[in-house]
């Protein structure tokens, strides 16, 4: 038997998508999370299971437990533009982030934003992310290194656009090499995995899509990771290029780009009949409200995607988005759906950030639902963690706190952040700091 410790307090997680799964929410208001060398071995009432481990020395936990947060789509590189002013999408980068992302070229940069930017993550309680760096390798290598440091579940990989900028642009074939040593020296360490990443249709020419295709082809392991549909000024100038594919989809469809493995960022401007191949195809969404809502690019169609079928998660698009928190992202996707007539549940907007978003990026077996053989990846949250909240919250349903949580929090309501059964944030651990303080 290995090392065995168990977790009690108030524990909820949800497992499977409440919009077809009626039982998918699982509580135990006096919960118990037993964990062995940082797989969960069990997870119940404590009432059941406290005698089968009363050998097990048991941390109490004040705070409601959920799974850990899975960003499903954010820029490490651009962190330190975010809230930069003044304009939509593709002026947005040639202003502020094209810029920002040439500094990438010296390794002690990227390794300095690494550091920063995972530490963030843990902060606000994300646990797993599947990160945009940039063109350079060494980007790709120095977040992979910080990630794995800290013992988190990352995917990641360079970035491909020979149409690109001065200072930010490949070759077909230096990024055809560079993927493949990356692919090698870094997919399967750890708990890291790798993604193909053409940053959009616009960057890239043809062959460098038809490489990436290939490439996407010969990694059966290896995840598809770039935007699609984000603004409408974007695919008009997709259109334009591409005279004869049927719509933005079918660009990336034509250089073997669309299927299980494709994690789309955005998504909001679908027709039905890209829906219908996105479900078919398997391939999902990753839906970015605030980063949606900060550019003007529009509100995700939550209705549509979920009459076709389309697999979904959340991400912050960090730095278009305005929050590395994924609770706020939840409260953003519920007034994305508001603004479209559509309610999103709050255990519903949870399952996204935690279990949907483990299903896109193909780890929902590994993490996302606190089940047992899973990796014992939680947060730890405080519905007191401000008085608006405190008093929102006082005598409230589940439901109720969950979603005044999702709308009135952000980084002060994690309390804790935990990693394999091992404490990776604490806000209480140094008092004197207001921020809180990294375990271990």
């Amino acid at each position: 038997m290995g090392n065995l410790r168990a977790f009690r307090g108030e524990v909820l997680s949800v497992g499977d998508d409440p919009l077809h799964a009626p039982d998918a929410v699982a509580y135990h208001a006096d919960g118990l999370l037993v964990v062995e060398d940082g797989i969960i071995v069990a997870r119940g009432d404590h009432a059941r299971l406290a005698a089968r481990f009363a050998d097990v020395p048991v941390t109490p936990i004040a705070g409601l437990i959920v799974p850990g947060f899975i960003d499903a789509h954010v820029h490490y590189p651009q962190m330190d533009r975010i809230a930069s002013h003044g304009e939509q999408l593709l002026d947005w980068l040639e202003r502020h982030i094209f810029p920002a992302e040439k500094a990438f070229a010296d390794r002690a940069h990227a390794d300095a934003l690494a550091t920063v930017f995972l530490d963030e993550l843990l902060r606000h309680g994300t646990t797993s992310a599947l990160v945009f760096p940039t063109v350079h390798e060494g980007s790709v290598d120095a977040l992979f290194e910080a990630a794995l440091a800290r013992k988190m579940r990352v995917a990641s990989g360079k970035v491909l656009m020979d149409l690109g900028p001065d200072g930010l642009k490949d070759t077909v074939e230096s990024a055809r090499h560079e993927t493949e040593a990356l692919i090698a020296r870094w997919a399967g360490r750890g708990r890291l995995s790798y993604a193909i990443t053409p940053r959009f249709a616009l960057t890239s020419s043809d062959a460098q899509l038809a490489m990436a295709g290939a490439l996407l082809a010969a990694h059966p392991d290896v995840l598809l990771h770039t935007h699609l549909a984000e603004n409408r000024h974007e695919c008009a100038a997709v259109a334009a290029r591409f005279p004869h594919a049927s719509d933005y989809l079918d660009v990336y469809d034509r250089f073997g780009l669309v299927g299980e493995r494709s994690v789309f960022a955005h998504g909001i401007h679908l027709s039905d009949a890209m829906c219908t191949r996105l479900a078919q195809s398997g391939a999902g969404i990753a839906v970015c409200p605030s980063s949606n809502l900060f550019l003007g690019s529009g509100f995700f169609h939550f209705g549509q995607a979920d009459r076709h079928g389309v697999k979904l998660g959340l991400g912050t698009d960090i730095g278009a988005g305005t929050s590395f928190s994924m609770l706020y992202t939840q409260g953003q996707a519920y007034q994305a759906a508001l603004a479209r007539e559509e309610r999103l549940d709050p255990f519903r907007a949870l399952y996204l950030a935690t279990a949907g978003s483990a299903r896109l990026l193909h780890i929902a077996d590994k993490v996302g639902a606190l089940a047992v053989g899973q990796e014992a990846d939680f947060v730890v949250l405080d519905a007191a963690a401000t008085p608006l909240l405190a008093r929102r919250c006082a005598g409230a349903s589940l439901a109720e706190r969950l979603f005044a949580m999702q709308i009135l929090g952000d980084d002060r309501v994690v309390a804790q952040t935990w990693i394999m059964g091992e404490c990776a944030w604490d806000k209480r651990a140094a008092p004197a700091r207001q921020e809180g303080a990294l375990c271990g």
